[in-house]
């Protein structure tokens, strides 16, 4: 008896939205994420004044933003994303890495930060890793993450209930680990470190990697 083969799953590309005001390096940028596999280019923009509707035109999975732009800033972009569809995955690219810019990104909803000056290589990789769920982060910026919040221990009586292996994953995640590279590190599974993460944002009432780093190390956890 004939069987039909199994098909094959095909995944469909990651769109992306870009808005950069720089012409010269959105059209480099432009052309380096819409010729790789996988990824396809939904929109490039000089700055974000009107962000919603090119959303509602051109709906992206992961948004790649600036912070410095005319008009309407970054950090004020990210917040119009995230009110718009807080499941829209927002990575900063940016030259900033003063922590006022970087945390005020993070408290609007940013899901990545990644340097201007580091993502020749890792922008490509911070985009699949940030639509995975994952908190990309540039080397340093963890850092800037653990300077920044280095004040006094909570309140007596405030406990988060983290567990040690949630405790660890938090560890590696300000180390700017991916959930591949948690999962190798713990001998545990990709969807297992998912799972403790998703665990993890509830108990701290946060929405995403970058966030739960800042309130862990803020609230001595880590």
């Amino acid at each position: 008896m004939y069987e039909r083969p199994n098909a094959i799953t095909v995944m469909p590309p990651i769109r992306v939205s870009l808005y950069e005001d720089n012409d010269k390096l959105r059209g480099l940028l432009e052309l380096m994420i819409g010729t790789t596999d996988g990824l396809v280019m939904v929109g490039a923009y000089p700055d974000c004044r009107t962000i919603v509707t090119d959303l509602q035109q051109h709906p992206p999975d992961v948004v790649v933003m600036d912070i410095d732009m005319p008009g309407c800033s970054g950090i004020d972009g990210v917040r119009m994303v995230k009110e718009y569809d807080a499941r829209i995955r927002v990575l900063m690219h940016t030259v900033f890495a003063d922590d006022e810019k970087l945390f005020a990104c993070l408290s609007n909803g940013a899901n990545g930060y990644l340097l201007k000056k580091d993502s020749s290589t890792q922008l490509i990789a911070a985009i699949r890793d940030v639509f995975e769920g994952g908190g990309p982060l540039s080397p340093g910026i963890a850092r800037r993450v653990l300077e920044a919040f280095h004040q006094p221990l909570r309140a007596p009586g405030v406990e988060y209930h983290i567990t040690p292996r949630e405790r660890e994953i938090l560890e590696l995640l300000a180390r700017g680990f991916t959930y591949r590279m948690i999962g190798l590190e713990l001998a545990i599974s990709t969807e297992t470190v998912r799972r403790h993460l998703k665990n993890i944002y509830q108990k701290l009432h946060v929405q995403c990697g970058p966030e739960a780093v800042a309130k862990a190390i803020r609230e001595r956890i880590i």
